[in-house]
């Protein structure tokens, strides 16, 4: 009788419930403390470590010398109004300089993910404007990243961007007085 009553107690959660779904007790809906936070998705935001030292040098030397000699015998017959006489000349030219600039650049600037690329590497663009005193600091960064590069905490250092455009600019008064006037750009430019 027991058995009866189990075997009707089962078609009739069969006939009720329809199909059976397994469900995991887990449910990871991005707020978990253990949920993996790095950016994967078109939209992610993550952060981008501006560490970038660049130094140039150079050196040039150049030198030039030439010289160089006429000389002309008394004339005779109808040229005999043409007297004996030499000339020389020489041209020396020396010139030596040398340059070295070094440019630092560090910092930390949030960009989003633009795309995604079939290899699945991303696409990241982002802008960071910081205004002092009426004048504007730009910092804008666009490149390629591998997701394998992005670390625990959503950041990738600036060396481990390919194809990086970085652009530091700036607006405003102050940044006004630091460029040279239109007449000196037109002199340096014709001369």
């Amino acid at each position: 009788m027991k058995k009866f009553f189990a075997a009707i107690l089962i078609a009739a959660f069969v006939m009720a419930g329809g199909a059976v779904e397994a469900k995991s007790l887990w449910v990871d809906n991005g707020n978990s403390w253990y949920a993996d936070k790095k950016a994967r998705n078109v939209g992610d935001i993550l952060t981008i470590v501006i560490n970038e030292t660049t130094t140039q040098t150079a050196t040039k030397s150049r030198s030039n010398s030439k010289s160089g000699s006429v000389s002309v015998g008394t004339g005779t017959g109808i040229f005999d109004f043409i007297k004996a006489f030499s000339a020389s000349g020489s041209d020396n030219f020396k010139a030596d300089g040398s340059a070295v600039d070094t440019n630092r650049y560090s910092g930390q600037i949030t960009v989003t993910v633009v795309e995604v690329l079939p290899n699945d590497n991303m696409v990241i663009e982002g802008t960071q404007s910081i205004w002092q005193n009426r004048d504007e600091h730009k910092i804008t960064l666009r490149g390629i990243i591998r997701r394998d590069d992005v670390s625990m905490n959503n950041t990738v250092l600036s060396s481990r961007v390919a194809d990086a455009t970085l652009k530091f600019d700036g607006k405003g008064p102050l940044n006004a007085k630091q460029r040279q006037g239109i007449l000196t750009q037109i002199f340096n430019f014709l001369f």
